[in-house]
């Protein structure tokens, strides 16, 4: 086991941990959160040997092998599927080996190494890489490029797949989905599950965190926090702790009005049954743990932006690409007010070229692109952290887009990013990623957009800014489109789903767990091995034996109890089905007549002088219809409640 013993550690004059105690057990899967620079990096290093402790006492077993994500990019002319093969030494040691043996025709040796790399699991060691890969997000056409024709994020998935590769006892990766779409997170999630050796890992995605380790371990106040369970459980017992704090009370308590404001909002805009409940029941367990986020240092939210009364934004039969090279045809996307989409789809499908076409940034190959009269994009993807001024300060980033609003009203906007004195003034040259990208968000809140277009807006940032921003967005009253990898900020922050896939843009009925069985049928992502290729979920399991003979042993009396309350189950949905299916094709057919008044309120001349009387009673009826399909929506979300009820 590993365990650090009264470990003080600093990085030049800072302290970062002072008399920590730690105890990791063979086969934990541990998760290391805190906030930005409290030292996690540093604690990998230290365990990986790179910087000795300048107190205490650690200890790892001698014959462990450690295995971990470089973060310096990647520079070599090898393949990239060599490079990943280059993660077991101990087969790039046998195969040099073999080759000499065959140079030198000395069959014995020749025999004797073989033998070796048949124990080292080196025959199917190509295969094994090439299916890292995969997983991974690269296609089998990419396999045999040089490692620097590849982009710095993908030469990070390099790195990745590389550790991966590493046979090991302890595995050490420090933010390892912070270049990945959600479609190789959840691979990589699966196969992290599978891992039987000790995992330590850093990362600042919940749910990834939350499905792959059982243990936290909170470095805060120089301390080393240990909790037993994943992030979830850490954070309801955090919460429980804060809450009984007087001084935490008033904040709490505001920001529960906030998730129950959200809640009810949301509700009366359900339209699809399995985000409806999903959702419901996320927001409810997000009351729980909001004390758990008191003491954050960010504080910010969206100021009510210019409304509008038709479209934002407004695709129609458009073909979207780059170079006459189509990737997406026949889009037809429109972006009403309130519109809040996540895009999901696989990785190279076009989600960010949809994005791109939205915010135009990309010509259209074809089609029509429409805004509306009143839109303010506020469009936020990783590229823009590139063309940021290094020299110039947060304050001053904002005060050239504001050159009439006091110095103070600028630091107090920038407080609640956690700018604060003479680090708001600071050149961003020096600043980390996850500081760029907060710059890149507070401009854009700054600005009051309507149409807010959001590419992978969480790379880089820690929990407490993540969950900032998710409360932020769930208050924002524009229109939304995000693409993300964080499962956490698209449950809690977007109300209907769009699937890009095989050149087409469609929605998407399901939910989060209805788009990962969908990624699971969809042929182009492996399995990441052959013990991982078994891996089902829990409703898919067998029966055990267990059950089944537990099954077996009911009587006949309790069988047909059993079948009795079946019965009387049946009986009483009936009715609750044919209410929720009439209710569904009422909501149907408003929804007709809304767009039908929708698109009417689109066009340009209604908004005329001589118009106006029309105008407003098409206003009043569109305020009609939706209200009805609000009541109507809420009627069926409580019928599915109590179907949900008879059946559990």
């Amino acid at each position: 086991m590993i365990t650090l013993t009264d470990i003080e550690l600093r990085r030049g004059a800072k302290l970062l941990l002072q008399n920590a105690e730690l105890a990791v057990h063979p086969g934990q899967h541990v998760g290391i959160i805190g906030a930005n620079g409290c030292g996690k990096s540093s604690l990998f290093k230290l365990l990986m040997g790179e910087v000795a402790a300048d107190a205490g006492e650690l200890f790892i077993p001698s014959n462990w092998r450690i295995a971990h994500m470089a973060q310096e990019l990647a520079n070599s002319e090898r393949s990239a599927v060599e490079f990943v093969l280059d993660g077991d030494p101990v087969i790039r040691k046998i195969e040099q080996a073999i080759e000499q043996a065959l140079q030198t025709e000395d069959h014995n040796r020749l025999a004797l190494e073989y033998e070796k790399l048949d124990l080292a699991n080196g025959f199917d060691a190509r295969y094994r890489a090439e299916q890292l890969l995969h997983g991974l997000g690269f296609a089998q056409s990419e396999l045999q490029r040089p490692v620097n024709s590849f982009s710095g994020g993908w030469r990070i998935r390099l790195n990745l797949a590389q550790a991966l590769m590493s046979p090991s006892d302890l595995m050490l990766l420090d933010e390892p989905t912070n270049h990945l779409d959600l479609d190789a997170t959840l691979w990589l999630e699966q196969w992290l599950q599978n891992y039987p050796g000790t995992l330590l890992i850093i990362s600042h995605d919940r749910d990834f965190i939350d499905n792959v380790v059982d243990r936290i371990v909170h470095v805060e106040q120089c301390k080393t926090n240990s909790y037993k369970g994943n992030y979830s459980a850490f954070e309801r017992i955090r919460a429980e702790r804060l809450a009984l704090q007087q001084a935490s009370f008033e904040k709490q308590q505001k920001r529960r009005k906030e998730v129950e404001a959200f809640i009810t909002r949301f509700k009366a805009k359900a339209s699809k049954a399995k985000q409806a409940q999903s959702r419901v029941k996320e927001l409810a367990r997000m009351e729980e743990i909001a004390p758990a986020h008191i003491d954050s240092p960010f504080y910010f939210g969206f100021s009510q932006a210019k409304k509008s009364h038709s479209a934002l934004a407004n695709l129609s039969q458009a073909d979207l690409g780059y170079a006459k090279k189509t990737i997406l045809s026949q889009v037809n996307f429109d972006l009403q007010p309130g519109s809040r989409i996540g895009l999901l789809g696989p990785n190279g499908a076009g989600k960010s070229t949809l994005i791109s076409s939205l915010t135009g940034d990309l010509d259209l190959l074809r089609g029509e692109r429409v805004y509306g009269e009143n839109v303010k994009i506020g469009y936020f993807a990783q590229h823009q952290l590139e063309v940021l001024d290094l020299q110039a300060s947060a304050f001053l980033h904002l005060q050239r887009i504001s050159p009439k609003s006091t110095d103070q009203e600028l630091r107090n906007f920038l407080g609640g990013f956690d700018f604060h004195g003479d680090r708001a003034l600071e050149p961003i040259k020096s600043f980390s990623g996850g500081e760029k990208a907060r710059v890149a968000l507070a401009l854009i809140v700054w600005q009051k957009p309507n149409l807010l277009l959001l590419d992978e807006p969480t790379n880089h940032l820690d929990l407490e800014m993540r969950h900032a921003l998710t409360m932020a967005l769930q208050s924002y009253e524009g229109a939304l489109v995000v693409i993300s990898h964080d499962r956490h900020l698209l449950r809690n922050t977007v109300d209907e789903f769009y699937l890009v896939a095989d050149g087409q843009v469609k929605e998407f009925a399901g939910d989060l767990k209805d788009y990962q069985q969908w990624l699971k049928n969809f042929n182009r992502v492996p399995v990441a091995s052959d013990s991982e290729s078994d891996v089902r979920t829990e409703t898919e399991r067998p029966m055990s034996v267990d059950k089944k003979c537990q099954a077996e042993v009911l009587t006949a009396a309790e069988k047909k109890l059993q079948r009795q309350q079946s019965a009387d189950a049946r009986k009483k949905v009936a009715p609750l089905r044919k209410q929720s299916s009439q209710l569904e094709h009422k909501v149907e057919q408003l929804q007709k007549k809304l767009d039908e008044v929708e698109k009417y309120l689109a066009d340009g001349e209604l908004y005329s002088e001589e118009n106006k009387e029309r105008l407003k009673q098409q206003l009043a009826l569109q305020v009609d219809i939706k209200k009805q399909i609000a009541e109507n929506e809420e009627q069926w979300f409580e019928i599915q409640q109590q179907i949900e009820q008879f059946e559990s």
